[in-house]
């Protein structure tokens, strides 16, 4: 799962900067292990919100590789028609309920979700990820605040990659240590490397067993580095070239290789083929892809609007 995450990033940053993919892309590599362990922690049917960087969260929840490379490439095969791009991909089949482009905009989102689990009693957990510069949106205090007070059934990932957009988290908040915001609403938090694959899913198998036992919402921070520009294009020349180079040598992919190997949890021969297969399934999906045509120009006229009415009793 996390070496499909990142052979299908690195292969849209390369297919975006050769002008074969054109669309607007946000790189998720430093990501994979937050990702991945996400979906680990989480049962099948439960909910996921997601942001514009989604590409991990998307892959990890379980949506086919071949529609989500279509909606990016704008493909009428795509999850959404070709109609919501690299920043709009969903499909409530996988429980991935959304992705939002505008930041920190998909928290209220979630807690409406996890709300409705709550009344409905279906057992189901919500998590919503964002990254550190949202958790100084107002949205974002709003979220947390209903869902203490209502103790909803939500998993807070902030997936602090360190960089808002240009802007380190230390320019922008006075409390990096952003977990310590979940204190102030009274819920409980944890803190993880998320280059550490091992420790990032303990922590989030033990936010989500919290939440299922009854035990409230759940804020979990897990600390990467971004190792690329904001987008797949973007210049990035701003961010230290030491810290850069150290988080590349630290990435969680290859940590997590060079552990299973030395572990014996899996032999060299083993990885090499999951690294083949990832290989070939996202060749495959960019094939499917760019074979696929564009939307009618006539569908933005469809899913519009809702064809359906909901009968309300007094």
């Amino acid at each position: 799962m996390a070496k499909t995450i990142q052979v299908c990033d690195q292969k849209i940053q390369k297919d975006v900067k050769a002008g074969t993919l054109k669309a607007a892309t946000y790189p998720v590599a430093g990501l994979e292990a937050v990702c991945a362990g996400l979906a680990l922690a989480l049962n099948p049917d439960d909910y996921l919100v997601s942001t514009y960087r989604n590409l991990g969260d998307v892959i990890a929840k379980g949506v086919p590789l071949s529609p989500v490379i279509a909606e990016i490439a704008g493909r009428a095969t795509g999850v959404a028609k070709g109609k919501g791009g690299a920043m709009h991909i969903a499909d409530s089949a996988y429980g991935l309920m959304t992705t939002t482009g505008i930041v920190g905009s998909g928290l209220p989102i979630a807690a409406g979700l996890a709300l409705s689990s709550l009344l409905a009693g279906d057992g189901k957990i919500t998590a919503v990820t964002f990254g550190d510069g949202a958790t100084s949106i107002g949205a974002f205090h709003e979220a947390m605040n209903l869902a203490a007070v209502w103790k909803l059934p939500i998993l807070f990932v902030c997936q602090n990659n360190q960089w808002a957009e240009h802007t380190p988290t230390g320019d922008h908040m006075v409390i990096t240590e952003i977990a310590s915001k979940a204190k102030g609403y009274g819920m409980e938090s944890a803190t993880t490397d998320g280059f550490d694959p091992v420790a990032t899913l303990e922590v989030l198998r033990r936010a989500t067993e919290s939440i299922r036992n009854g035990g409230g919402p759940f804020f979990v921070e897990a600390v990467t580095y971004r190792l690329s520009g904001h987008t797949s294009t973007a210049d990035y020349s701003y961010m230290p070239k030491e810290n850069l180079d150290a988080a590349r040598g630290a990435e969680p992919v290859g940590k997590l290789r060079e552990l299973l190997e030395s572990s014996a949890v899996l032999s060299k021969e083993r990885l090499e083929e999951i690294d083949g297969q990832a290989l070939a399934d996202v060749e495959d999906a960019f094939a499917f892809a760019y074979a696929s045509d564009y939307p009618d120009p006539r569908e933005a006229f469809t899913d519009v609007f809702s064809t359906k009415t909901m009968e309300i009793s007094a």
